[in-house]
């Protein structure tokens, strides 16, 4: 067959089809190469939104890195091993946009996705993925915060995520890496139980870790601590609840369009969850922002309630100076008093 050019005027999913009538070629095989070129480049339909969206997702990361940044390098001496982590995570998530971006900005211009540099930024977005799953369990057990340590857990806290990471690599690579097919059908649905199994593992565990970090925060009556931790909790909750509303309308997306006749909405699968981990990342930023005072809260609890109550006065700042020297004053006439009485009694037993 000679090459043949096609033009296509119309915006649409469209097949081709090779049909032969005639008796004598009953079991002929054919062997050929389609190249299809949207008039933006050759990215897919349903994928070609997803370059801008990583463009902005890049945009926002790094506005995140300079704020995060700025204040990490500003308290250097006083960072927490849990700020450390924090951005690790922030700066792992900036090269994760910038990578699909032109990973998928090189496959738009030529044509080709070489597997090797897909699959490493498969990769990079699976270290990453891990890293904030297992952020947000160790916040939850109170590590760098309530405690200094995670201890007997830590030796768990690394097979879950090496398992999450190896199933989330494995989901990923067959997701992205090799031909490009924009017929999924409902095949694809089931890839994600082994990944999706874990991610709900982990919200059992980070909730029943942060039970017990809130009822001990509580028992120890350390406010301050307790009132991030409420925050955390809340912008949780929030989080899992869009989770699984999500999850079951992609579920309902995906069996009710197993030829992507949708495509053009597809996109917005895959950038929820890049949405939703920004937003919760944005959230642990800023409650446990780098100050000058990190490592004297971080273990405030060791000192007694008298080093909480100053915390949170110069965490909060909500006592002005002239509250305090009310306060002062009150302490210095009590005091007096005191002694006044002491005074009398001394006198008493004279007499």
């Amino acid at each position: 067959m000679n090459n043949a050019e096609v033009p296509i005027k119309k915006t649409g999913m469209h097949n081709l089809f090779f049909i032969a009538c005639d008796p004598k070629l009953k079991g002929t095989v054919m062997s050929g190469k389609t190249v299809w070129k949207n008039p933006d480049g050759y990215l897919p339909g349903r994928m070609a939104p997803l370059m801008t969206f990583y463009v902005y997702m890049a945009i926002a990361y790094l506005l995140l890195s300079a704020i995060w940044f700025s204040q990490y390098m500003r308290f250097w001496e006083d960072i927490l091993q849990l700020q450390h982590c924090i951005a690790a995570v922030v700066g792992l998530g900036l090269f994760e946009m910038i990578l699909w971006y032109l990973d998928y900005s090189n496959f738009n211009k030529t044509g080709m996705r070489p597997v090797v540099t897909t699959a490493w930024v498969v990769t990079v977005g699976a270290i990453k993925k891990t890293l904030s799953r297992l952020l947000i369990l160790s916040v939850s057990m109170g590590y760098g915060v309530v405690r200094p340590t995670l201890g007997g857990l830590t030796s768990k806290v690394l097979l879950i995520g090496a398992t999450y990471f190896v199933a989330s690599e494995l989901l990923d690579i067959t997701e992205h890496v090799g031909t490009i097919n924009d017929v999924s059908g409902r095949a694809r649905l089931f890839l994600g139980l082994p990944d999706a199994f874990l991610d709900a593992f982990l919200i059992l565990w980070i909730f029943t870790s942060l039970s017990k970090t809130l009822e001990q925060l509580q028992a120890k009556r350390i406010s301050v601590k307790l009132d991030i931790y409420r925050k955390f909790s809340n912008a949780l909750a929030v989080a899992v609840i869009a989770s699984v509303a999500w999850i079951t309308y992609e579920i309902y997306f995906k069996a009710t369009d197993p030829f992507n006749e949708r495509w053009q909405s597809a996109w917005i699968i895959t950038a929820f969850w890049d949405i939703l981990s920004f937003a919760l990342l944005c959230v642990i930023c800023y409650l446990w922002a780098p100050s000058q005072s990190s490592q004297r809260y971080a273990y405030s609890e060791d000192v007694g309630e008298e080093f909480d109550d100053e915390e949170a006065q110069s965490l909060t700042r909500g006592q002005s100076n002239g509250d305090v020297s009310l306060v002062k004053q009150e302490q210095k006439n009590g005091n007096a008093a005191i002694s006044d009485e002491e005074d009398e009694s001394e006198e008493d037993k004279r007499e």
